[in-house]
């Protein structure tokens, strides 16, 4: 195993990805540090203690937004772009045409996305000023205004690393920085366990149980994340001239997450609005609804569990075409034995998606509830383990591994991923 990571750096080419990488992270990881002018740093540090309502921000940040640095908002703008983007294309009939014109589509695309994303940056970025002028050390319009600025471009130089990392480094860069973001709260977690350990908070025992209950998630992640359902192709045989085509079979893999984590975020920031906004409005009956929706609450749970489904269907359903599936398989003469091409070939497709689809829905349900269930089994509070975080920590390592497998086994080296 360790001879076989060892051809990664045999590997010219694959060396200096990784060393630009890593070179991207440190920036990154620099950038957290460095504070937003005009604000006092001491009272953003007692907001947070009070209640940390953006806890999933700060997770992305990696710590930048509780610093409140100029890397606050992380590359949250841009995703949001991007989710934003992509589900307009089912109704702007430019954006679809795009999105089947490959690589020129894809950079128009990527360029609407980027306009897109400082759009969302400044109007985020003047909202969390407002919102948090408590700690603005003089709360003026120009001094707003100054902030703002500073938070969005910090958003979009790390869009532009992120591009930088795709293009020259390892990965898909924005992943790759939200994984970043999220491994870097890995030594303060541990660092709270610890010292819950020699307060006498919780037991050695407990200790135990958290790693064996986080081992067998990662493990029962990354089971689901690589799961598919194969579904059997044949083609038929054809002559043409004196040439002999198809006759071949193969299979079209369904995956069994396949909205990913986008489900999970829609329905955080759904439930988070009215919590948010109880915040900011002293209005009796919306803090009466922000108590029964807070984090960890029956009616939360039910209602997170329930918009999750939700969403998950519904982004499959937006971004998985069953009909263009089908009449692609009858073009080019495949289709599915036993099943006619056509309709009956979309419905049967239809059919195993919502089934498989439900068991997705279900995993990314049990794992957005999991740190409620952890800190009740362990009793081991303030340690953020699971939900969105896990998948994504999982989702980009495994990613990111299989890309360097490639490149690893294209150069005729032994690869390490059995």
């Amino acid at each position: 195993m360790l001879s076989a990571l060892g051809n990664i750096f045999k590997i010219p080419e694959l060396r200096q990805k990784i060393i630009f990488t890593l070179i991207m992270f440190a920036i990154f990881r620099m950038g957290t540090h460095i504070p937003v002018p005009g604000v006092d740093p001491t009272a953003i540090e007692k907001l947070f203690a009070n209640g940390n309502l953006f806890g999933l921000l700060d997770l992305f940040s990696g710590g930048a937004f509780s610093k409140f640095s100029i890397f606050a908002m992380s590359i949250t703008p841009y995703i949001n772009a991007a989710i934003i983007i992509q589900l307009l294309n089912v109704v702007i009939p430019t954006l679809e045409q795009w999105s089947k014109e490959g690589e020129e589509g894809h950079k128009k695309t990527t360029q609407v996305t980027r306009y897109l994303t400082v759009v969302l940056a400044f109007l985020q970025a003047i909202g969390m000023s407002i919102g948090l002028k408590a700690a603005i050390l003089n709360p003026n319009p120009v001094n707003i205004l100054i902030i703002a600025i500073t938070l969005t471009a910090g958003t979009v130089f790390l869009m532009w690393v992120g591009e930088q990392i795709t293009a020259q480094g390892v990965g898909n860069g924005i992943s790759l920085i939200i994984f970043a973001g999220i491994v870097a709260a890995l030594p303060k977690n541990l660092g709270t366990i610890y010292h819950y350990v020699q307060a006498g908070t919780i037991s050695y025992f407990s200790v135990f149980m958290f790693g064996v209950i986080a081992l067998a998630m990662v493990v029962f992640v990354i089971h689901v994340e690589t799961g598919f359902r194969r579904i059997p192709i044949s083609y038929a045989k054809r002559v043409v001239g004196q040439r002999a085509y198809g006759g071949h079979s193969s299979h079209i893999p369904l995956k069994v997450n396949q909205a990913g984590v986008i489900p999970i975020i829609f329905a955080s920031s759904v439930l988070m609005f009215p919590v948010t906004v109880a915040q900011f409005i002293d209005v009796p009956w919306v803090k009466t609804v922000a108590s029964y929706l807070e984090w960890g609450k029956p009616l939360q749970t039910a209602l997170y569990v329930g918009l999750i489904i939700f969403f998950t269907y519904f982004y499959t359903a937006v971004t998985v075409k069953i009909p263009d599936m089908a009449d692609n398989l009858k073009k080019y003469g495949g289709f599915i034995p036993g099943i006619r091409p056509g309709k009956l070939t979309a419905d049967y497709l239809d059919h195993v998606l919502t089934r498989i689809t439900l068991a997705g829905s279900v995993f990314l349900a049990f794992i957005a509830v999991l740190p409620n269930m952890i800190a009740a089994a362990t009793h081991i509070e303030g340690v953020y383990f699971g939900g969105t975080a896990l998948l994504i920590v999982v989702g980009v390592a495994l990613q990111t591994m299989k890309q360097i497998e490639s490149m690893v086994v294209m150069r005729h080296y032994e690869g390490f991923m059995k």
